[in-house]
């Protein structure tokens, strides 16, 4: 039994070093005074300073921010009415129709949202990138909220409906409090994957339109300098800043139920 102990904790440390050690390593380097990622050469906060000062990476960064934004919110808002369907009428075509857009590939997704663009006479733009985003995201923000659905006490909107409560009343001061945490992991998540995309966009995107994942990919076309990896740490840590505010917020949600 202990040495099965031991092969466990050897292998849990081996995963997560696979999973985080690169990340350190993009962390460290982004201070690097070099141009070249080869060798260490020294500190320096240069590269940081020559990204904020880089407007092409700022006007991208903007832009994937915005729509990231206004994915996250129209998502969560159509994820949670579509897990809640999914939930109330379990029906096999509905489910088809929300978990689809999730289930093909990400290159199929971003062919065919092109194709309806151009048969719609869509000028490919920020509005394009956004709309292929929210078709892709509300499949997630629904799974989320209908997980959070499962493991509600059914019986709390019934006791509301008996105590004269409309169903829009019932579902707004008892089931929506109730699946608020996996409403707000839904958005987190929805944000988290919009500000992230590559493929989706690089389809649906025009010829103005660069966002962060395209300007990056622009940039390592050359060669991967300090710079990307300055982005990628400010990346990672709004990425933690959002998963602490989740953690935060959860807590004080369930409570407050």
């Amino acid at each position: 039994m202990r040495r099965r102990t031991v092969a466990l904790w050897a292998a849990a440390v081996a995963g997560y070093a696979f999973l985080y050690i690169p990340l350190v390593i993009v962390v460290v380097y982004s201070f690097n005074n070099s141009r070249l990622n080869a060798e260490w050469v020294g500190f320096t906060l240069d590269w940081y300073d020559k990204l904020f000062h880089d407007q092409e990476m700022l006007e991208a960064a903007a832009n994937s921010l915005g729509i990231a934004l206004v994915v996250s919110a129209v998502s969560t808002v159509l994820g949670t009415m579509a897990g809640v369907a999914m939930y109330r009428y379990k029906t096999r075509l509905l489910s088809v129709l929300v978990l689809t857009p999730i289930a093909i590939p990400e290159i199929l997704m971003g062919v065919s949202l092109l194709i309806f663009f151009v048969l719609l006479n869509f000028t490919p733009s920020v509005v394009t990138v956004a709309l292929s985003h929210i078709a892709f995201c509300i499949g997630f923000v629904a799974i989320v909220v209908r997980a959070r659905l499962a493991g509600m006490d059914e019986s709390l909107t019934e006791a509301a409906r008996d105590c004269g409560a409309t169903p829009l009343q019932a579902f707004r001061y008892v089931t929506l409090p109730l699946i608020m945490p996996g409403v707000i992991a839904g958005a987190l998540m929805a944000f988290t994957l919009s500000i992230d995309d590559f493929v989706i966009t690089f389809f649906t995107s025009g010829a103005g339109t660069v966002t962060l994942p395209l300007q990056i990919y622009s940039m390592i076309k050359i060669a991967v300098t300090p710079e990307v990896n300055a982005v990628s740490t400010l990346l990672m840590l709004l990425t933690l800043a959002l998963i602490v505010v989740a953690s935060r917020l959860t807590p004080t949600l369930l409570r407050s139920d």
